[in-house]
């Protein structure tokens, strides 16, 4: 029995390549390759169109700028989804407003004393093969995940979306792993309660 011990080939070699040699197509091939995806990261982070658009903005020049500080540990792209997320999350705290944030206890179903969802919901996921209800669905699940308080929306799409790992999390929002898992535990409540709120409207 052989091992492969060939190097992993990484899918950004050629630009990561480009970046460290400080090639003047560089930043254009950065954009071209990663400037739609960290736009809709940030802009779901933000929920604004000129925040998302200026996080996005730093972070490309961010990755660019710092190349030297990528040191393969993970995937290029999750590299940079982190400086974007962190971008877009400093937009967040530097316009933060309570005013117009839900107050998650008066809305989340009960929970046990070590943060879990304990009362039975209604399952409605089989419906969601319906074709007709299927668009308005995602409408109803982008929208649920705008309305959340930016710290819990914040997690959740670096989490869910982005598949960043919790560690990576907590250092981006300044928190412990506990509470990162407890605001993703809470988020995907709130969501699902919305989502199912939905369902039982279209069943009926």
């Amino acid at each position: 029995m052989t091992t492969d011990t060939s190097p992993r080939i990484d899918r950004d070699a050629a630009l990561l390549d480009a970046l460290r040699a400080g090639r003047p197509d560089a930043p254009e091939l950065l954009v071209d390759t990663y400037g739609d995806r960290v736009y809709r990261l940030t802009h779901r982070i933000t929920g604004s169109t000129e925040d998302a658009e200026e996080a996005t903005q730093d972070a490309l020049w961010t990755a660019a700028r710092k190349i030297d500080m990528f040191k393969g540990e993970s995937q290029f792209g999750s590299w940079l989804y982190r400086i974007a997320a962190n971008a877009a999350y400093q937009k967040l705290r530097s316009r933060r407003s309570k005013s117009h944030e839900i107050a998650l206890d008066d809305v989340l179903p009960a929970l046990d004393g070590d943060g879990l969802h304990f009362e039975p919901m209604d399952d409605w996921t089989p419906r969601v093969d319906d074709n007709a209800v299927n668009g308005e669905l995602r409408d109803v699940l982008e929208r649920a995940i705008a309305e959340l308080p930016d710290d819990y929306r914040t997690a959740l799409v670096m989490h869910d979306v982005e598949g960043i790992p919790n560690p990576d999390i907590a250092e981006t929002l300044g928190i412990s792993l506990p509470a990162v898992k407890s605001r993703v535990h809470r988020s995907r409540l709130l969501v699902r309660k919305k989502l199912a709120a939905y369902m039982e409207s279209a069943r009926s």
